[in-house]
């Protein structure tokens, strides 16, 4: 019984293996990281001035750090720390250094190739819980065009307008 149960089994935790890598890979490879993020001011705050269709927000921002990474399987994890309208003018007295947002979306744009033509598509998660102080950790998967050439990551109220992007 042995000798027919051992093989068996040995069968057995190998499709298990096999079956279980497919589910640890999801992560994909880095295609992003990055250390910093640049808050929205001067001109591109507003809509005057967008980035790859997003607009910037309507008074200028600031920040006190970000990090992230983004993985080819379209894996994005993003802490955001200090994203406060600006401590200044034009911003009115009691907006400054605050975020009024209760929430922050992450949105991933990238260069692709749609028909044979260069084109921008831009992909959003969902909305991550955002403090006062400007403080949120976003960690969502998103759909990645292929190929997704230059990517860059916004952060912001919504799909449409931005408060910061990765750079510097």
């Amino acid at each position: 019984m042995r000798r027919f149960l051992a093989p068996f089994l040995g069968a057995a935790v190998a499709v298990a293996l096999i079956s279980a890598a497919p589910a640890a890979m999801t992560k994909g490879h880095d295609v992003l990281e990055f250390g910093t993020m640049a808050p929205v001011i001067g001109p591109f705050v507003g809509s005057a001035n967008p980035i790859r269709g997003i607009n910037g927000g309507g008074l200028p921002w600031q920040l006190d750090g970000a990090r992230g990474e983004l993985s080819s399987a379209g894996h994005l994890e993003l802490d955001v720390r200090g994203l406060v309208l600006l401590d200044g003018d034009p911003v009115p007295a009691a907006l400054r250094g605050i975020n009024p947002i209760p929430n922050f979306v992450a949105v991933v744009s990238c260069q692709t190739i749609v028909g044979g033509s260069p084109t921008v598509s831009n992909v959003a998660t969902g909305p991550f819980p955002a403090t006062m102080s400007g403080d949120s950790r976003i960690e969502a998967n998103v759909t990645l065009p292929s190929p997704c050439f230059a990517p860059i990551v916004f952060v912001g109220p919504s799909a449409t307008t931005w408060f910061a992007v990765t750079g510097e």
